[in-house]
């Protein structure tokens, strides 16, 4: 009997240490696929990119700034007006509360009188994101500079040729002399590639694109080749119906002469930055020069910024096309930012499954 019970005792003791070993092999292998998520979900937060797209006053910022504190992210600015210091109210700049409630990125990196080009702003945005992605936390690229955007996003290979003052003074003198459609003229002959992307009436592109032909004998689009990065990228574009648009537009013009934007030219004026530089020549800023030279009223000048933020606009959507299957599109008279941080959630939770599977 005492061999059969100490028989027993051994076989229960034996069950018992298998389901402990089970139980322990069990909480081994939680701790594991714990340990796999946790690391799936840091490789698609270190990979992941989420961009923002869309016309000026649809309300890009209120929608980066909701998402960023929702979803642990930083802002990257991709608006090249934003670049400079001292220019605030014309470029509708984010506030300092409101860039003290996200961290923003890419923004007051240059004075009025720099050049930051596209190369070094594609540079910096890389690196920039990096940094972001290394912390651990989101990286939300927003702008409506769409040649800055798809720079990043696609990943272009931008030629690093110095400008060249004299002969980007000689090929300026020429649309002066001739006009803006003759130099664009002489850029299709040599480049008809790049001719067709760029806007006959923005001199500084056109010049642009021939100084790099010019100096290095090759066109400029044969230059520009694409290697996209290794980023898992949500691209989301804000709209609206173009009426629509086009009166919040002509309120944020009135609002921004409210605040003071008359003031912020003068001082600009004042401090010595002439209206050739390419910060001076922008949106809500160059328009300004016929009324301090007593040519116009100030009427004027605000009916002329909101016909060039018209024009801005329709640009804008060149670069930024409803069609692009590569960009998600949501109203935003019609769909909620609580809608929309859902879509991100989804696209997010999708980059963990992607990067699970790739560990298998």
């Amino acid at each position: 009997m005492m061999g059969q019970e100490a028989g027993s005792r051994k076989r229960e003791a034996g069950g018992r240490r298998q389901d402990a070993g089970s139980k322990e092999a069990e909480g081994q292998s939680a701790i594991c696929n714990l340990q796999s998520a946790i690391r799936n979900s840091q490789f698609a937060i270190r990979n992941s990119l989420l961009v923002i797209v869309g016309p000026t006053a649809v309300g890009k910022t209120a929608l980066s700034l909701h998402l960023a504190e929702s979803l642990d992210g930083e802002i990257v600015s991709a608006d090249s007006r934003l670049f400079y210091r001292g220019m605030d109210i014309g470029t509708a700049k984010p506030s300092p509360e409101e860039r003290a409630r996200v961290p923003h990125h890419l923004i007051d990196i240059a004075e009025p009188d720099e050049t930051v080009g596209l190369a070094e702003f594609q540079e910096r945005a890389y690196s920039t994101i990096a940094d972001i992605q290394a912390r651990g936390r989101l990286p939300l690229l927003v702008g409506g500079s769409g040649q800055y955007v798809r720079a990043v996003v696609e990943g272009w290979r931008i030629p690093r040729v110095p400008p060249d003052p004299a002969l980007r003074a000689e090929l300026e003198a020429q649309a002066r002399r001739e006009g803006a459609v003759a130099l664009h003229t002489r850029l299709a002959r040599l480049d008809p590639d790049a001719a067709q992307r760029i806007d006959p009436r923005n001199v500084r592109r056109v010049a642009r694109a021939l100084e790099v032909c010019l100096i290095t004998g090759r066109p400029i689009s044969e230059q520009q080749r694409k290697q996209p990065p290794l980023y898992h990228i949500l691209q989301i574009g804000l709209t609206m119906e173009r009426a629509a648009l086009y009166a919040r537009a002509d309120r944020r013009v009135e609002e921004m002469m409210v605040a003071g934007l008359e003031d912020e030219v003068r001082r600009l004026v004042e401090a010595g930055y002439g209206w050739d530089l390419p910060a001076m020549s922008g949106l809500g800023y160059v328009q300004f020069g016929p009324y301090f030279g007593g040519r116009v009223v100030l009427e004027e000048v605000v009916a002329e910024i909101k016909r060039a933020t018209r024009r801005f606009i329709r640009h804008q959507y060149n670069w930024f096309r409803l069609s692009d299957p590569a960009i998600q599109w949501f109203d935003a008279t019609e769909t909620t930012m609580e809608e929309i941080e859902a879509v991100v959630r989804q696209w997010m939770e999708d980059g963990v499954d992607e990067a699970r599977l790739r560990q298998r």
